[in-house]
């Protein structure tokens, strides 16, 4: 869940989202009016930043819900045929370049059923977000990203109900729509919750690049620098300036979510002495304990197979654990760094343990 506290990690959405259009059905027959009218309120926010709304409302009066997205200050305007007429999604493209957000009957359907999916790929929506009774857990809790290619692998892990909706979702992103997010629909909240954090509290099934590890980026060093500095401070990392990563960048790769960096690490190698050095490992407060540190450092050690470098270091003092006890790292002497950096050890006057690895 995002932390009200963390503005930035709010506003960086906000010009990912202008613009696009989000289809958003609610079950709104079967959730309790207080979780509907929180989502309507967070819904006129949606419209205030740019964003396209069509709702779709697949359980309860359409009348009901129109009048309350009035109340709620939202400027809606109702499509006059149902969601499984393909003259629907026209009327439905007319009413949003008017300025408006449109208001469809879904209520002939289930919420991923092959008309929803029509209808959503007519008007070219970049998500379908269905706020349900009942949302998909895996082994009793959300899986917050699932990739469309896999995840029929987490039926297993499911209900029944579960286990439909996620391969009716695979089918939409298969079939071309980019997101589609399930969501509890009587947790107040869960709407902004889910859309303006980087983890999000649903399930979220996805057929692009959602998080991925890539080639540092110069326009992303100076978020690196932001990123480090707080253990650059706190646990005697050794200080790196702008120029510093610039000259070196080949050697630098960040982990992205939804392209917003969360991690790093960088793999320094040495080929005259046959290894490699694990540094600049680090993954954002807000997303430790989700193995992505292991996962960034495995990464950094495939590049470096993929070289032919036979041998891993890293030197560290309070992450010695991490590598020893999750990576299986063994302590090693001075002797086994290469001269060039040993120098730069000797330079630097820190006391770090010194990690090695065989890969």
């Amino acid at each position: 869940m995002a932390q009200q506290s963390d503005v930035r990690e709010v506003l960086q959405y906000i010009p990912q989202f202008r613009g696009k259009i989000f289809f958003v059905l609610i079950e709104a027959g079967l959730l309790p009016e207080p979780a509907v009218a929180e989502t309507l309120l967070d819904l006129a926010v949606l419209e205030d930043l740019g964003v396209k709304l069509v709702l779709g409302v697949l359980g309860g009066d359409l009348k009901d819900l129109y009048d309350w997205t009035l109340e709620c200050e939202i400027m809606a305007a109702r499509v006059s045929r149902p969601i499984t007429d393909p003259a629907a999604a026209k009327e439905t493209l007319e009413i949003l370049a008017r300025g408006q957000s449109a208001i469809i009957d879904a209520s002939a359907t289930g919420p991923l059923d092959a008309p929803v999916v029509d209808f959503a790929l007519r008007i070219g929506v970049a998500k379908i977000i269905t706020l349900l009774e009942e949302a998909i857990l895996i082994d009793g809790v959300p899986a917050h990203a699932v990739r469309a290619a896999e995840a029929e692998k987490f039926t297993l892990q499911s209900d029944a109900l579960g286990a439909a909706l996620l391969r009716a979702a695979a089918t939409a992103c298969q079939r071309g729509v980019p997101r589609v997010h399930v969501l509890n629909g009587r947790q107040q909240g869960v709407l902004v919750d889910e859309l303006f954090s980087n983890e999000g509290v649903g399930t979220m099934i996805h057929a692009d690049s959602y998080r991925m590890i890539r080639k540092l980026r110069e326009e992303d060093i100076p978020e690196l620098l932001g990123m480090i500095g707080r253990s650059v401070r706190r646990t005697k990392l050794v200080e790196r300036r702008y120029e510093d990563i610039q000259t070196r960048i080949e050697d630098f790769h960040v982990m992205t979510i939804d392209d917003n960096v969360v991690g790093c690490v960088a793999l320094h190698e040495y080929p005259l002495d046959k290894c490699a050095e694990i540094a600049c490992l680090y993954v954002k407060q807000a997303h430790e304990g989700r193995g992505y540190g292991i996962e960034l450092v495995r990464h950094a050690e495939n590049l470096a197979r993929e070289s032919g470098v036979a041998r891993v270091f890293a030197l560290s003092n309070r992450a010695a654990d991490f590598f020893t006890h999750k990576l299986g790292y063994t302590p090693t002497t001075l002797v086994d760094l290469p001269p060039s950096r040993l120098r730069q050890y000797e330079d630097s006057g820190r006391d770090s343990l010194v990690l090695s690895r065989t890969i």
